[in-house]
Formats: C-alpha cells, structure tokens, sequence
C-alpha cells in the first residue's frame, strides 16, 4: 500500500493563523473504486482564500472542517486509473487539497499541456490566478487602450498578469507593492510604467505618490488587497471607472479593520464618480476559460508573459509558507513541491 501525507485545520485561528492551527497526518492511500482513480501531487498550490476557508462563516463556499484536509489546487501524476478519460501517466490539476496523494472519481480535473509551459504554469499563469487575471481586467474593469490602471499586489500571481495583459492593451500600468525589490521587478521586468512602494509610507504619502503617477486619474484600479491603497486610489478615481474586487488579503485575518477608511467616505466617492464596483468569484466565470486560453497560452509560450515562481520544498512547509504569504512574503505564484517533477 502507499503511504501519503496530509495536512489537516487542527483549529480554527484567531486573527493571523498560527502553526497551532494545522497538523500534519500521515495514513495509507485508498484503493480506486470503480470510475475513480489515484494521483501523487507534484505541485500545490497556496493561495489568499484559503484563509477565508479556515473560518467557520457563511461564505461562497463551505469552510473547511476541523480535522479536514486542507482545501488546495494541485498539479499531479495519474497513478492507477478505473476512469476512462485518464490514464497512468496523464499529467492533471484539480483540488487534491493540501495532500501528497489523493483518491477522485475525476470531476473537476483536467490534463495539463506539457508542450506549452512548465506543468506548474497549470496553478499560476495559465490556472486559476491567471484566469482571474484576465476575466477581472478584461469583463470586469473593462479596460480600455489610453486608460490608466493601478494594480494592487502588482507582482503577485494575479496582478502580475493584470499588469502584462494591461500594457498589452497600451495602458498606463501603476503597480503597487511591497518592498522596493518587488517594485524593481514589476517595471524591469514585467513593463509596469511605474511602481509604488506600499511599505514606504502612510496613505497620504502614497495617495501624493500614485496622483504623481496618474495625472490624468485612475480609471481602472484592480483591487487585490483593500487596507491603503484602496483607501490612497479612492479619490484619485476619474467618473466612471471600474474596480474588479478580487480579494482583500490586507483585511482577510482582521488586522487594520478599525483603521480602515470609513463606510462613508468610501461610499460618497462610489456615489459621486458613479464607479461601478464589482466583486467577482472565479468559478463564476469558467465559461471564458477557453477564451483566456486562447490569448494568455500563446503569450506564455512565446515569453511574451513572464512569470514568477516561489517555491517551497516539502508538504510539512506548507503551513509555514502559507502564513508568509499571507503577510506578502511571497515573490510571484506560490507553490509547493510536493513530489518529483516528471
């Protein structure tokens, strides 16, 4: 029998999660039942929702339960297969979870095109961050050539690719990150106009800075983290811009809600520029992946895109490199290495 690994909510946390809040659990994997096969991760992937699924509360999806595994897309090898759409061998990714191997009946896996990328190009640039990338700036924000955006988290597995796709379209791309090297990066080497430093300075400091940036204001501001940079590009928004809400990480552990701008101010500003705000669930959008592909898969392959990956060795890291990522300690896409790469 093969043994696996797993890594299970031992708790759920109070603010910021801790290591408390998570055990690793060791087990035999499961036989393949009929329409069902075995897969080994080679790749996990570590993302802000996750977060959002520790806490017991409605939301638009179900949290994970105590002594549950933890909820992960992955990238992963067919090991034996009773499904006739895959077969040992085939290089898939689907929600294995925070797992080293995984019994599924197949929904919601798909085969992973080796020829286009590296296989875990499949959890970033061309999966699900990137996706979100593309419907946000393209069907929600509804950028335009001549507009100017600023994007939050500009280095990130999301924005990285908003900000790509936004000069793609001849915008004026202001990124905000954190730490000078990050904001190095977004204009050397993924073609931002400009990047501000979040860490250098209070709101004030960076509302003067991102005004300095945008003379003529901001229509488009995709939003990946709330705290003071929604509340610097707020008034800096031109009548009738677009805010794409894709997540709010500065927020998702409780730390700077009381400081937070007021319900108000934010309000008035949404009244008085008549901004169109919108919040967006990826999953909602699946209809456009093909559409996504179509344009994203070719500027990957080519090296038109460039992307970044942080990469942690080994299922036990996992917790650790998840509370770092939620603090922005990342650089790039998120991923574990869970098993050898084929």
């Amino acid at each position: 029998m093969t043994k696996m690994q797993r890594i299970v909510l031992a708790s759920r946390p109070d603010g910021q999660p801790s290591p408390e809040n998570f055990r690793l659990e060791s087990s035999y994997l499961s036989e393949a039942g009929p329409g069902e096969m075995q897969v080994r991760t080679i790749w996990m992937s570590l993302d802000p929702y996750m977060r959002g699924r520790m806490d017991d509360a409605k939301s638009y999806a179900d949290p994970v339960p105590i002594d549950g595994t933890m909820e992960a897309g992955c990238v992963a090898e067919v090991m034996t297969s009773n499904n006739d759409r895959f077969a040992p061998g085939d290089i898939v990714v689907g929600p294995v979870g925070w797992a080293s191997h995984g019994v599924t009946d197949g929904v919601g896996y798909r085969k992973v095109d080796a020829s286009i990328a590296p296989i875990s190009t499949a959890l970033g640039v061309l999966g699900m961050p990137g996706m979100t990338a593309w419907v946000g700036l393209n069907d929600i924000g509804q950028a335009k050539a001549g507009e100017t955006i600023v994007v939050s988290a500009a280095t990130g597995a999301v924005g990285s690719l908003v900000g790509q796709l936004a000069k793609a379209k001849n915008m004026r791309v202001i990124g905000v990150a954190g730490g000078a090297e990050k904001c190095a990066y977004a204009v050397e080497e993924l073609g931002y106009d400009v990047c501000l430093d979040h860490r250098a300075g209070d709101v004030k400091e960076l509302r003067a800075q991102m005004a300095e940036a945008a003379p003529k204001g901001v229509d488009v501001y995709y939003e990946n983290v709330g705290g003071k940079t929604l509340e610097a590009v707020l008034p800096l928004m031109n009548t009738f811009g677009r805010i794409p809400v894709c997540g709010m990480i500065a927020w998702y552990s409780g730390q700077g809600v009381a400081e937070a701008m007021r319900l108000p101010a934010a309000w008035r500003a949404i009244l008085t520029k008549r901004l169109r705000v919108q919040g967006f669930i990826i999953f909602d959008h699946y209809d456009r992946v093909g559409a996504f592909a179509s344009e994203v898969a070719p500027m990957v392959a080519s090296g038109r895109i460039r992307y970044r990956e942080s990469v942690t060795e080994g299922l036990e890291n996992a917790p650790e490199a998840f509370m770092n990522l939620l603090k922005g300690g990342n650089f790039g896409k998120q991923l574990v290495r869970v098993g050898d790469d084929p």
